[in-house]
């Protein structure tokens, strides 16, 4: 039989005011407790880096915009406002769906930031992971990206670093040439990623009079995506009245055919005719937005139709993240 391992007492007293600090996962615990690392102190902080957030983009101006952004829209960017303003060198803070390379971020020549927002990320809070790049990048030397590092497990999230009260306004470009100022100066590596991206990239608008509903074009049909801020719930119910008495669609030739799930929020889809444009979708979509508010506002059980309705969607739901 094995023998028996002496417990290790503490050879240091235990830390019990302030931050333990962070070793390897072998090393002694520096709280003093003679276990390893990874076995006491480690264990919160790795769970504190995993634990997913449902909701990242909650409390944020936009939160809608900045979901579609970061899983629909292929080219789009947004002026960012510090809550603290910009540091000195530093003229502007854009956020932009991705940027050359994959890079997480880049420090313009000029001082100015660029944040990209579809970059995979090391933890389950991309809120934490974006805003640690965001630091980093403020600081970050003129005219070089950002590489990607594990985000502190305490450090801020951007609900931190941005203003609350600033307008944030997507603007969606046709391709990615907002990447580089100076296209005939660019290097060989830009120019072939911008070439690949825009080749790639879905012709998408965001529509003027209805909040953060995006249509897009493909080869066989067009789409409307629109992110919205209701509970799950409440919204597939107030869908399923829709359905079930014919007034979930957008016009003729037009279907509801399901929904994302992303980041917290739903988001409805529709089938579009090829002929239908983005200019098409606008009456369209704020008529239905007034039907919707009006079936949100119901209270009463569903029918057995608008049931069988709401299975049919939830059964086409797609996560996203």
């Amino acid at each position: 039989m094995a023998k028996k391992r002496p417990q290790t007492k503490a050879s240091t007293a235990q830390l019990k005011d302030g931050p333990v600090p962070v070793v390897g996962a072998r090393e002694p615990c520096p709280c003093g407790s003679g276990r390893r690392y990874k076995a006491c102190h480690g264990r919160s902080a790795a769970h504190a880096v995993t634990e997913l957030v449902q909701r990242p983009f909650e409390g944020l101006a936009g939160e809608c915009d900045w979901v579609a952004l970061r899983e629909l829209v292929p080219a789009a960017t947004v002026e960012l406002t510090l809550r603290d303003g910009l540091p000195d060198g530093v003229p502007s803070v854009t956020l932009a769906t991705v940027l050359p390379m994959a890079w997480p971020a880049l420090r313009r020549d000029d001082g100015s930031v660029l944040l990209a927002l579809q970059n995979d990320t090391s933890s389950g809070d991309l809120s934490r992971d974006l805003a640690d790049t965001l630091r980093r990048a403020l600081t970050a030397e003129p005219g070089s990206p950002v590489a990607s590092e594990r985000a502190p497990a305490d450090g801020p999230r951007l609900q931190d670093l941005l203003d609350p009260e600033a307008d944030f306004r997507p603007v969606v470009h046709p391709g990615f040439e907002f990447w580089v100022p100076d296209a005939e100066n660019a290097t060989a590596e830009v120019t072939a990623s911008l070439e690949r991206a825009n080749e790639a990239a879905i012709p998408t608008v965001l529509l003027a009079h209805s909040d953060a509903a995006y249509w897009c074009e493909t080869p066989t049909k067009n789409h409307l995506r629109w992110v919205m801020p209701y509970p799950e719930e409440k919204l597939l119910d107030a869908l399923a009245r829709l359905h079930a008495a014919g007034t979930s669609g957008l016009g003729e030739g037009t279907r509801l055919v399901g929904s994302f799930r992303a980041h917290g929020l739903t988001v409805p889809v529709w089938d579009l005719p090829s002929t239908m444009g983005a200019e098409e979708c606008e009456k369209p979509a704020t008529e239905f937005a007034e039907r919707l508010t009006a079936a949100l506002a119901a209270d009463t059980p569903l029918s057995g139709d608008e049931r069988r309705a709401r299975g049919g969607l939830t059964n086409r739901q797609v996560t996203l993240s």
